[in-house]
């Protein structure tokens, strides 16, 4: 399924029911995305014009089959393990991070955050992440620097940093090409920083 577009209008029509809504177009400048269509209309699916996209409606009704949508070769969406490495959480998800599989990245984030230390999200099994697990991230993001933490990303695929930039938020969250590499820089920024404060307290 693909969006409509019409003038500075875009129609978008739900795979599931058929059922469509029509709204200004997305001020981005690609104009196959509509990740902020699809946010304020409480519709759910893919950020770009070629779906899948589901109405309010038929987003609430799980997915066909049951269970967890699947994500081709790559399996089911969900989360593949939390591990704690020192003062940094890191989630590893997998598969479609979408609707269906939203609860469950968010009970992870949530995890990440009451162990308050800072969050690696691995993506590097993530094949495709829709309007409702960007917004997951951000809102962990924003938690995160609100308690003085940090929340990056690590190896995500070429299709999820095409969907990060494209939206604008590729500058929003530190990304690593590994997680690794994300782990050491998280560990040199705590080290330098106890190195400060050790100095300030000798200097008081």
């Amino acid at each position: 399924m693909t969006v409509v577009p019409d003038d500075h209008l875009m129609t978008l029509i739900c795979d599931t029911c058929g059922d469509s809504v029509k709204a200004t177009a997305c001020v981005l400048p690609d104009a196959e995305v509509v990740w902020t269509l699809v946010s304020e209309q409480g519709w759910s699916g893919s950020p770009f014009a070629t779906g899948p996209h589901r109405c309010p409606h038929c987003s609430l009704l799980p997915p066909a089959g049951g269970g967890h949508a699947s994500c081709g070769d790559h399996g089911p969406g969900g989360i593949l393990g939390i591990d704690h490495v020192d003062d940094v959480t890191v989630v590893a998800a997998a598969g479609d991070v979408d609707l269906d599989t939203g609860d469950t990245l968010r009970n992870a984030l949530r995890h990440a955050a009451d162990m308050g230390g800072n969050i690696v999200v691995d993506l590097s099994r993530v094949h495709l992440i829709d309007s409702t697990g960007l917004g997951l991230l951000v809102r962990a993001h924003r938690d995160a620097r609100d308690r003085g933490a940090t929340l990056c990303l690590a190896a995500p695929s070429r299709f999820v940093r095409t969907v990060l930039h494209t939206m604008r938020l590729d500058g929003a969250f530190p990304i690593f090409d590994s997680r690794d590499d994300a782990l050491a820089q998280l560990s040199a920024g705590s080290a330098s920083e106890r190195t400060t404060s050790a100095a300030t307290a000798a200097r008081s």
